[in-house]
């Protein structure tokens, strides 16, 4: 058992600790991700109030405060809650003969910086699109996921807002993707995260950008929106699923775009019966009826 404890205690204490020093400004500014996040949403929520798209939403939307709250929540005080547990598995698996390098089909350690951070960069933003699909195709995962969906006015801050389960499901397959990378990650793998948080927050704020012919390379918060559309063609269950980018959904012919007035209403049939705030929506999947 000592086995387990020790590693499980060290860990959580070790990110909680870091979390602090992040804080404190103890840790390089590259690596800060707790000023880092905040600088990018002020910037962006800048942004939204200089150019808003929608010129009749409040700066301070619906649901902003509790948004806000999840940003740190999901980004700062799961990852403290969990990061034992992810530590004791990384042992489990050690155990079976399961390492970083098990599934390696490829070692991009040896090659240049700037091409190690453009492939590290796509394969994780395809594992997420191809998770974002999963969440929506299945209702036990959608149940978790509608929580995302629930959103009626969208907003920077909208980007953060999801159940915890929902790392449950997104942290072993982006692990897995790591995995086919040789189980490395770049030394200046914080530029893809930084720029990955960048993007995120600008395709769900109050901003129209298209980004021009890049459109197909790189999602926009008109693609965006109509992810979060209430009403989706007949027969789909999603549409627009790209993360960063939206060349998987062109590749795959899951885009859709049928106008970019930004007028549209958000959410899905059902999302009534999410609960407004944090400690429903914490629970919620686990009982009740479930979200259509």
């Amino acid at each position: 058992m000592k086995e387990y404890v020790e590693p499980f205690v060290n860990s959580f204490l070790g990110t909680l600790q870091w979390t602090w020093r992040s804080i404190i400004f103890e840790v390089p500014w590259y690596t800060n991700y707790f000023w880092g996040l905040i600088a990018i949403s002020l910037l962006v929520w800048m942004l939204e109030i200089i150019f808003p798209w929608r010129k009749d939403q409040p700066v301070f939307r619906k649901d902003f405060w509790l948004d806000g709250f999840y940003m740190f929540f999901n980004f700062f005080l799961f990852a403290i809650v969990i990061s034992g547990v992810y530590r004791v598995l990384q042992i489990l698996f050690g155990n079976l003969g399961i390492t970083a390098k098990s599934l390696s089909i490829i070692d991009i350690s040896v090659w240049p910086m700037w091409a190690q951070l453009t492939v590290f960069f796509v394969v994780l933003d395809f594992v997420q699109w191809f998770t974002h699909i999963l969440l929506h195709k299945y209702p036990f995962l959608w149940k978790f996921h509608a929580v995302h969906h629930s959103v009626k006015e969208m907003g920077f801050a909208a980007h953060l807002r999801y159940h915890w389960m929902e790392n449950i499901l997104y942290k072993p397959l982006k692990t897995f993707g790591v995995m086919i990378l040789g189980g490395f990650e770049p030394e200046q793998a914080y530029i893809v995260h930084f720029l990955a948080i960048a993007i995120g927050h600008i395709n769900h704020s109050n901003i129209k950008i298209t980004w021009g012919p890049l459109k197909y390379i790189f999602n926009n918060p008109v693609m965006h929106l109509y992810h979060h559309a209430y009403k989706l063609p007949k027969g789909s269950y999603g549409v627009n699923f790209g993360i960063s980018l939206s060349v998987w959904d062109y590749i795959f012919k899951t885009n859709y775009i049928p106008e970019d007035g930004g007028k549209i209403a958000l959410g899905f049939p059902g999302d009534d019966k999410i609960p407004k705030g944090f400690w429903g929506q914490l629970v919620h999947g686990f009982k009740g009826r479930k979200a259509d």
